[in-house]
């Protein structure tokens, strides 16, 4: 395991993949780690040098007490990435991990070889949904509303299905620490890009899953709609989380994506 202190914060990185190759970072969505991609880093990692880590508040990451905002999650990867000596890159996220790579794009677009933006939106949901959230995980902890959490993360099939994976996961959720849930809660009750992303002007993939009741296929299609020339794409039998329940789906629309782009 790895870490590096960035901006206060230890965050946990995992560097995998093939050594000297292009260079692929994955951020992953609330309540979750960087585990989320690793069927995804399997199928890529013979093409990319790929990059996953825990954003504060978040895995083996440390969480800092308060409320974080969006430009604290830029910072932590920017100034991750300046600890690895990376300087060009694809970069990935899904849900607020999206929107740390909206963000990231519109504050370092020369750094940015192509951006693929999963299940995600400029403006996620309101404030008066995010302070509820925050409060009752203060309350009642997290196992609260976990079981609510994987009804809008994953499709019925997979609940029905894959109910030992579906354990395993909701055991990840309820283990995240408080602080960190709530703080990224708040940094995504005050993040709206909606404005302006349109200025985005790297090469951008837009994907969801066909059944997300996080970030609706009609929210994601109209963020793509707002980033000129912006691919969009629906992944078949997927949830909020591709990467866990239709990753060779995904891989494989990166892989074209980034291919056409230059990027590996």
């Amino acid at each position: 395991m790895a870490f590096a202190r960035i901006n206060d914060v230890v965050l946990h990185y995992r560097m995998q993949g093939r050594t000297g190759a292009p260079v692929l970072a994955l951020a992953n969505s609330l309540g979750t780690d960087a585990r989320i991609w690793d069927e995804v880093i399997a199928l890529l990692g013979a093409r990319y040098r790929i990059l996953s880590y825990d954003k504060r508040g978040h895995g083996l990451s440390t969480a800092p007490e308060g409320d974080y905002t969006l430009d604290d999650h830029v910072d932590d990867l920017v100034g991750l990435l300046d600890h690895l000596g990376v300087d060009r890159l694809a970069l990935a996220g899904v849900s607020v991990g999206g929107l740390i790579g909206q963000r990231f794009a519109l504050r370092h677009p020369d750094r940015l070889a192509a951006l693929i933006l999963c299940d995600t939106a400029p403006k996620v949901g309101d404030a008066a949904m995010w302070n509820g959230r925050i409060d009752a995980v203060r309350r009642d902890g997290m196992a609260s509303i976990a079981e609510a959490v994987m009804v809008r993360w994953f499709t019925e099939t997979f609940r029905r299905d894959r109910a030992d994976e579906l354990a395993g996961w909701q055991t990840m959720f309820e283990r995240m620490p408080v602080h960190g849930y709530a703080g990224t809660c708040a940094a995504l009750r005050d993040a709206d890009l909606c404005d302006a992303i349109g200025a985005i002007a790297v090469p951008t993939l837009v994907v969801v899953g066909d059944q997300d009741l996080s970030t609706p296929v009609e929210l994601v299609r109209d963020a793509a709609a707002r980033i000129p020339g912006a691919r969009f794409e629906v992944i078949a039998g997927s949830g909020h989380i591709p990467s866990i329940e239709q990753p060779q789906a995904l891989a494989a629309l990166m892989t074209r994506f980034l291919s056409e782009v230059g990027h590996g």
